[in-house]
């Protein structure tokens, strides 16, 4: 059966599958899983209130092969916000004990369809890799179309073994044989800085892809102790809006009347906020679907701002 997103391939090829598109199908992932080219990832990650493990889970079931990336793990040591940028030190040597090497295409998915794997996609080319997908509707897309999975076996030691190189490398110890080098891409990666700035030149359209009620400042946030709310002159497009009903990534003219609904040009520039620098890579991915392949990041997004004691926040009258 034909991939609907990049064409049947006969063998994988990382210069068969264009870095232009951010997805790759279910469909080409099974026909091209077994070349050793080809580095899958679990990267499931669940908010708080969800109450689900995704290293319980991804011991269950995987999709054959597949690693187990941990957004919580894979992090910045040196700050107390959630999920934060590692150095580029730290990712190479989690991603080198995952056993990925720079030739490597990545494919990445998560438990709910297009979800946490979008952050893993951007974090891959925030350290240089272009070579790196999500795979489309994810897990349960893989299960609806009849494929096999799998329990991870030994694979599970790679995980613990990612994680303890970062905490090597943020204790400044020694780590294994590094075989994935990084080359850090700056202007995908926004500071708290750049967005106070912003505010006064307005040079760059803001868009938040938590939900309308947080971004109103009507519903709480999911961590106790942040206020909701919005940073000022940004927009709201809640990242289930680049998705269609079973969690795929919706066509071209979809996404473009989305962002055009929401008085979003796309012919200025962007960059994507959300609670804690998930779900905005979301937003990313679609307008990555769009061309707009340079789209930066707010890391420490809205977790972040409104726990600063400078920062305004806006909300919307209802």
């Amino acid at each position: 059966m034909a991939s609907s997103t990049v064409g049947a391939q006969p063998s994988f090829s990382t210069l068969a599958i264009s870095t232009n598109e951010p997805v790759v199908s279910v469909d080409w992932l099974h026909a091209n899983i077994r070349d050793p080219d080809l580095k899958v990832l679990d990267a499931s990650w669940y908010m708080p209130d969800e109450q689900r493990n995704p290293l319980q889970e991804y011991q269950v079931s995987c999709i054959p092969g597949a690693l187990f990336f941990d957004i919580d793990g894979i992090t910045d040591r040196t700050t107390n916000l959630p999920h934060m940028l590692p150095s580029e030190e730290a990712f190479a040597a989690a991603v080198s004990a995952l056993g990925i090497e720079n030739k490597d295409g990545v494919v990445v998915y998560d438990g709910k369809g297009i979800f946490s794997a979008a952050r893993v996609w951007w974090m891959f080319r925030a350290f240089g890799h272009d070579k790196v997908w999500v795979l489309d509707g994810g897990l349960p897309r893989w299960r609806a179309s009849g494929y096999d999975v799998e329990s991870p076996g030994d694979a599970i030691l790679k995980a613990s073994a990612a994680t303890e190189a970062i905490e090597k490398v943020y204790q400044e110890q020694m780590v294994g044989p590094t075989t994935f080098q990084t080359k850090f891409q700056p202007h995908l990666v926004w500071t708290l800085d750049q967005v106070k700035r912003n505010i006064q030149v307005k040079t760059y359209q803001l868009i938040d892809a938590r939900s309308k009620a947080r971004f109103d400042g009507v519903a709480p946030e999911p961590r106790k102790g942040i206020n909701s709310g919005h940073v000022p002159e940004s927009k709201c497009i809640p990242f289930p809006q680049m998705l269609d009903g079973s969690h795929t990534l919706l066509s071209r003219e979809e996404l473009e009347k989305k962002f055009g609904q929401e008085g979003i040009s796309l012919d200025k520039p962007i960059v994507a906020s959300c609670g804690t620098g998930v779900t905005a890579c979301i937003l990313v991915l679609g307008l990555h679907r769009l061309g707009k392949t340079d789209i930066p990041v707010y890391d420490g997004s809205w977790t972040e701002w409104a726990t600063q004691p400078d920062t305004p926040l806006s909300t919307s009258e209802r």
